[in-house]
């Protein structure tokens, strides 16, 4: 089995001397089989290895068993071991998600967390052909293009992906000889999440009474279809240098009479480039979007398409220019002073935002509000006018105990708000100072600490409902 991955490594060119892995180890079959591949790859290569074990706190006792096993683990092995304890529910309510794809993102967080403060070079996950064969199935049915087809790739950027060579039942036999055990995630055996239906009832269908290697035969149609997506990827950027022009910056001009000599395959990857780069965004944008671009093509000059991320798409006599639509003013908040106590109507907005002035003596600090749209300030530090109103050049927050400040662009940068959503968040103001960024955070020199004597409490709410947006 390690010729087998040593062979799969060295094709992809997955590790070199002097690397520095991040291991993403969660105590299943999967991560323990991937720790002591990269153990037994030290007598190889020069590497080191840092586990990163992420608790979702979604299974209660069961998952703190798993990370106390994969800490003993490391330890025995003398890994170190990063351990991330995250509220993945809670965040997948918040980050509007689902419980699936938020636990995904916040183990990928960890990683690149631990990535940037250990100095590493690379992060090695456990993903193996079962795990691509059901993203291929997924990713068929639901509806993709065909880079979705291509599946789990064996190098992604900084990832990479030792195991994508084995099957499951290989992995598990491979553990066994090693006779250290592992843990089972119970939640694997749930009907709930679309990838355990793909597991538990379709995979073993297609293995046992179609194909004994339909898994191998699906992951080596995958890679045949990577190597297909490459190629046309270089074909679309040398397309693109011959029709498509910067205007300026965040503008681009695509020359008709070129693009016209395109295979119309190279048109639409084209196409989406150029929507792509222009929106700063790739996720919501689909051959719906691609399509309105391409039928512009042959309409009148002056003609124009709205697009995602505020794009617009123009036919002129060129051919068609991708650009950002300008912010509209009016949809601007003018500073709009607040009724302490009380309610403060912003009918442009459709919110009523109450303000409550409480004694902190009669308060229980642990039930400071979690919630997005309700947040508690201490009132002895607020010194003028609390104001509401859209963002100004050089408005900043406060970000730490420290007094640290971050500009408010820099922060919506980070969040990754669309630059024309950025204008519509209503900032909470004492003064100049921005204390609250509505919906998302305060500032930290305004927050209730033992020796606040009165504590504002600020609940913003949609009017015409009279309740709370959280």
């Amino acid at each position: 089995m390690m010729k087998k991955i040593e062979q799969f490594i060295e094709k992809n060119h997955m590790i070199d001397n002097g690397d520095r892995i991040i291991a993403g180890i969660s105590g299943g079959a999967d991560s323990v089989c991937l720790l002591f591949v990269l153990l037994e790859l030290q007598r190889t290569y020069d590497i080191e290895i840092i586990a990163v074990h992420v608790n979702h706190g979604i299974r209660g006792q069961d998952a703190l068993a798993d990370e106390q096993f994969t800490v003993d683990l490391c330890k025995k092995q003398n890994i170190k071991c990063v351990v991330f304890r995250k509220e993945v529910e809670l965040i997948a309510k918040k980050r509007k998600q689902s419980v699936e794809e938020a636990g995904r993102d916040v183990r990928r967080e960890a990683f690149f967390e631990v990535l940037k403060e250990e100095h590493g070079t690379k992060i090695a996950t456990a993903h193996h052909q079962n795990d691509n064969a059901e993203t291929f199935l997924m990713n068929l049915v639901r509806g993709t293009g065909l880079k979705g087809l291509g599946g789990i790739r064996p190098v992604n950027g900084k990832v990479i992906r030792p195991l994508l060579c084995m099957t499951r039942s290989e992995i598990e036999k491979f553990v066994r000889n090693k006779q250290c055990g592992w843990c089972t995630d119970e939640t694997n055996n749930e009907q709930e999440y679309t990838r355990n239906k793909i597991r538990h009832s379709v995979l073993p269908v297609l293995e046992q009474q179609m194909n004994l290697h339909a898994i191998q035969h699906m992951n080596e149609t995958m890679e045949q279809l990577r190597q297909v997506w490459d190629y046309m990827e270089m074909q679309a950027e040398v397309a693109m240098e011959s029709c498509v022009e910067q205007t300026q910056e965040g503008e681009l001009q695509i020359n008709k009479e070129d693009y016209e000599q395109l295979h119309e395959v190279v048109q639409s990857m084209v196409l989406k480039k150029c929507l792509s780069e222009v929106a700063g965004e790739q996720r919501n944008l689909t051959s719906a979007h691609i399509e309105a671009i391409a039928q512009l093509m042959n309409k009148q000059c002056g003609k124009s398409r709205n697009l995602p991320y505020a794009v617009e798409a123009i036919r002129n006599y060129k051919g068609i220019l991708l650009r950002r639509r300008k912010q509209d003013k009016k949809q601007d908040m003018e500073a709009l002073i607040l009724n302490v106590p009380g309610k403060t109507v912003i009918p442009q907005k459709n919110l009523i935002i109450k303000c409550v002035i409480r004694n902190a003596d009669e308060m229980i600090m642990d039930e400071i509000p979690q919630k997005i749209y309700t947040k508690w300030f201490d009132y002895d530090i607020i010194k003028g006018n609390l104001t509401v109103r859209s963002r100004q050049t050089g408005d900043y927050i406060v970000i730490d105990k420290m007094g640290r400040k971050q500009k408010i662009k820099s922060y919506f940068v980070n969040e990754k708000i669309p630059a024309d959503q950025r204008n519509l968040i209503p900032l909470i103001c004492d003064g100049e100072k921005v204390i609250w960024i509505v919906g998302y955070r305060m500032s930290s020199a305004c927050q209730v600490v033992k020796t606040t004597k009165k504590i504002l409490e600020i609940t913003v709410m949609e009017e015409k409902e009279n309740v709370r947006k959280d």
